[in-house]
């Protein structure tokens, strides 16, 4: 078959935080990208403010460097496709890996393999591509190169690779300082014989195969991601098959449902470093965008008039997650600003958009008008969806995340997690109890004999809701915890994690100092002086495991004998502070969160107290 040596297709996959977007951007700077006077951003591939905030890649992106190799002759492009690393985002990751001939394995030089790396990892290899495994942060000083490779031998034979895919070339790499080498380096030490990424781009030309095309073979492109542009409207991002994709050309669009109508494609964009330029025509291998067709999805096909022929569909995992997503129903909303977007329309239309980016996300209606149920991978995901909707001036009220069962042989099964934690050796027994109490059973513990454990545990993914918070108080913030989804094993029965009750206002009105010195004893307080609450709203956690009505509302009563400021000489305690994520952990059944653009408040589900009171008594009764 005929090859095109001029492009290479590659991704670069990774456990998160192992250095995929710094590598990125080191082979943008070195391919000559950018103009010697441009100011550059660091993490320039990270494109969402939430990406730059959490350090984590969320969605899957492409780039392209120009490549003149060393030792002269055509300039070859590199197509990068930098996805994320968190298997929350896995329909990220599967799209990414559609558009390309071959991975980049990505593993930090001192904490090896972790449970993202082996989530990347299988899909890539279910893919049959080939892998160039990268060792990054050699520089680190407590680098172990040696095992670390090893470690990935083992996951490669436990993936059930095949043997031309164990046999890997391995590069050495200081993505931060922009080094590469095949040659393994000291541990802690940056690779001495080279001061450049040039035998990581030498390697990707080796390595990575060139695409084939089939001589004369009618149009075939497959649409992988989808963007917006304020010009343009909708814009498709194809991988072309087969063929030519040319500016102004009729092609035949297939949906998934098997229709198939011509379109015109009027504008056609190809990537070039971070930019999109105008081009006339794309060939076999190349990664293009379109404009033109205002309502194409992902995983459909352009192709060719006389003689279409549909590429397959792209294919998710199943969600294991789900929340209520519905319009704030408190008694203070609309009051926060001007400008929010309040209406049960508004937020439907944002949820619909969202699903047509994101093929992970599913929504599902209540028997609410103002609900709707959202599934997606992990709670992470679902998250970051609020996070998102709230930056663009949305209310909104979440429900506790729930787990999507499944009824497999007549019995319930729910999702279950493989957790890996590396924590120091004298948490053990308090991750060992933490895990017992969420029904999570230890399958594997090594000690590395540096004085850190690695466990293994197989937990339900309803026992990892709100798990990071208590696991990082637990092992005083240096834990590190990852989880992947593992199946589906029959229902475990009723878990109780949260052992503690909430302190409910009883009344509406702005919270007073008095009033706080004398709750502070019974509890931990979420709500500072002058705070507006109301009633059922939750102000903090009880130190016992019922919920109980309080007024923290209560002033002082004044007497001719003294100021009202005479006698508050107590402290106040700091208020606990929650963000959205630990407020979703911190969630009851009964409860759910108040999203508006400036707050995140918890509230009871119920608001009014002797209606809750009733409700307790028949499910008691």
């Amino acid at each position: 078959m005929p090859t095109r040596n001029d492009i290479r297709n590659v991704a670069i996959v990774a456990h998160v935080d192992h250095g995929k977007t710094t590598l990125v951007d080191a082979m943008l700077k070195q391919a000559g990208a950018f103009a010697a006077h441009q100011h550059l951003d660091e993490r320039m591939m990270d494109s969402n403010d939430l990406e730059r905030e959490k350090g984590i890649t969320i969605l899957a992106k492409n780039t392209a460097v120009k490549y003149h190799p060393k030792g002269g002759g055509d300039v070859i492009t590199i197509n990068i496709i930098d996805t994320p690393g968190h298997a929350d985002f896995g329909g990220e990751v599967e799209r990414g890996l559609s558009m390309v001939d071959a991975v980049v394995l990505l593993v930090d030089a001192s904490e090896g393999p972790l449970p993202q790396t082996r989530f990347v990892l299988r899909k890539a290899l279910t893919a049959n591509l080939p892998v160039i495994l990268c060792i990054n942060k050699t520089d680190r000083p407590d680098a172990r190169i040696d095992e670390v490779i090893n470690e990935t031998y083992d996951l490669f034979l436990d993936l059930d690779a095949t043997e031309d895919q164990i046999e890997f070339p391995i590069v050495f790499a200081c993505a931060r300082d922009g080094v590469a080498s095949l040659t393994k380096p000291e541990n802690g030490t940056v690779p001495a014989d080279s001061d450049s990424l040039e035998p990581f781009f030498s390697t990707i030309l080796e390595h990575v195969p060139a695409p084939t095309y089939t001589e004369g073979a009618p149009l075939q492109a497959h649409v992988t991601n989808l963007d917006a542009d304020n010009f343009l409207g909708r814009i498709a991002l194809c991988r072309v098959e087969e063929g030519e994709l040319r500016k102004g050309q009729q092609v035949a669009w297939i949906q998934r449902d098997g229709t198939i109508k011509q379109v015109k494609i009027t504008e056609l964009l190809m990537t070039e470093a971070l930019t999109r330029k105008p081009a006339e025509v794309a060939g076999p291998g190349d990664i293009c965008a379109i404009a033109g067709i205002p309502d194409i999805m992902i995983g459909e096909t352009l192709a060719d008039l006389e003689n279409p022929i549909p590429l397959p569909l792209i294919t998710v995992d199943e969600p294991a997650i789900s929340m209520t997503i519905g319009t704030n129903t408190s008694p203070l909303v609309g009051k926060g600003g001007k400008g929010h977007k309040v209406t049960a329309r508004l937020v439907k239309d944002r949820l619909d958009r969202e699903l047509i980016g994101n093929v992970s996300l599913r929504v599902l209606p209540t028997e609410r008008p103002d609900a709707w149920e959202v599934q997606g991978r992990g709670e992470l995901a679902l998250a970051i969806l609020v996070e998102t909707m709230r930056r663009e001036g949305f209310e909104l009220t979440v429900g506790k995340p729930q787990v999507v069962t499944k009824e497999i042989n007549g019995k319930l099964h729910e999702p279950v997690e493989r957790m890996t934690i590396d924590c120091p050796e004298e948490y053990l027994g308090a991750i060992t109890q933490l895990m017992a109490t969420r029904k999570g059973r230890m399958e594997t513990m090594t000690n590395h004999g540096s004085g850190w454990v690695r466990m293994e545990f197989v937990v339900p993914a309803r026992g990892l809701i709100g798990f990071r918070t208590e696991f990082l108080t637990d092992t005083r913030g240096t834990g590190i915890a990852h989880s992947l989804f593992e199946g589906h094993e029959p229902w475990f029965g009723e878990l109780r994690t949260r052992n503690n009750g909430s302190l409910v206002a009883d009344r509406a009105g702005a919270v007073t100092p008095f009033a706080m010195i004398n709750l502070q004893e019974r509890g931990v307080l979420f709500v500072e002086p002058t705070t507006e609450v109301y009633e059922g709203m939750i102000v903090g956690e009880n130190s016992r495991a019922d919920d109980m009505d309080v007024n923290i509302t209560k002033e002082k009563k004044l007497t001719n004998m003294r100021a009202a400021s005479s006698d508050t000489t107590e402290n106040l305690v700091p208020p606990r502070k929650l963000s959205l994520e630990q407020s979703l952990e911190f969630c009851r059944e009964d409860e759910c969160i108040e999203v508006t653009p400036e707050t995140v408040r918890i509230r009871k589900v119920i608001l009014d107290a002797a209606t809750r009171g009733r409700n307790r008594g028949r499910n008691k009764g």
